[in-house]
């Protein structure tokens, strides 16, 4: 895979991407990552991104043209790589607060992307035209406003990057994590088995694998019931799901 990222501030991104399973799929050679400084696109020589809103209003709005020429250089590199078919663009996301969600889905879903573009939004927002004309996908990380897309663009590149295929070297922790499937993950515990008096759970030293098994499957749905009762909305849970929430509902006197 290769991401780009747009952005007005490149060095953000100095560091961070060689740390973590980013370092690792690059080291791999499964993830190239590129970031392009929109700067270097404007029309001036003071680098200007950014202008007044129509209308009135306070905060600035980062203007089209740089970004429409920064998304056709990459574009246009893309193709001579021999990545993407000529003609054919790499999918263009936009960091907004209002964008469609995040979610483990949308990352598996990204993960099978050959080059991806993530535009970082700045100041009051970009230029509305720019969207449609690029064909892009907004996307948000959460109901809160950052000073811009930057860290978002991180979040997404790293969610990204642990599911490309041989990045991981147990394939089977990603499909064991949080929101693989609609629940929170299950308690998790490592050596020593006694720490300041709390111990670990008898089962898990249990060898036992069935009794593990539902163990863990018990806690995944007590810990999305009590803290995430939204994913549990509306879903069809199978009979040993059904049972195990049944009891844990009865357990807890509610």
């Amino acid at each position: 895979m290769r991401f780009w990222i747009l952005t007005l501030n490149p060095g953000f991104f100095r560091g961070a991407t060689d740390e973590g399973m980013i370092r690792i799929a690059r080291q791999k050679g499964l993830l190239e990552v590129s970031v392009v400084a929109i700067r270097d696109f404007t029309d001036d020589r003071y680098g200007t991104t950014d202008d007044y809103p129509y209308g009135g209003g306070a905060g600035m709005v980062m203007k089209a043209q740089p970004i429409l020429r920064a998304n056709e250089s990459v574009r246009r590199d893309a193709e001579a790589g021999g990545a993407a078919a000529a003609g054919e663009s790499p999918r263009v996301l936009v960091t907004s607060p209002q964008g469609k969600p995040f979610t483990q889905a949308w990352a598996r879903e990204l993960a099978l992307e050959r080059e991806i573009v993530v535009l970082c939004g700045r100041y009051k927002g970009i230029d509305e035209r720019v969207i449609p004309l690029l064909g892009a996908e907004e996307i948000s990380i959460g109901d809160y406003v950052l000073s811009g897309g930057e860290p978002a663009a991180m979040v997404i590149l790293d969610a990204l990057a642990r599911l490309i295929p041989g990045v991981l070297g147990d394939a089977e922790s990603a499909e064991a994590d949080s929101f693989s499937e609609p629940l929170l993950d299950a308690p998790v515990y490592t050596r020593p088995e006694e720490v300041a008096g709390q111990c670990v759970p008898d089962v898990l030293l249990s060898g036992d694998h069935e009794r593990i098994r539902v163990w863990r499957r018990r806690e995944a749905l007590r810990r999305t019931w009590r803290r995430r009762p939204d994913l549990l909305l509306g879903r069809t849970l199978c009979k040993e799901d059904q049972k195990l929430l049944d009891e844990i509902k009865k357990e807890e006197g509610r």
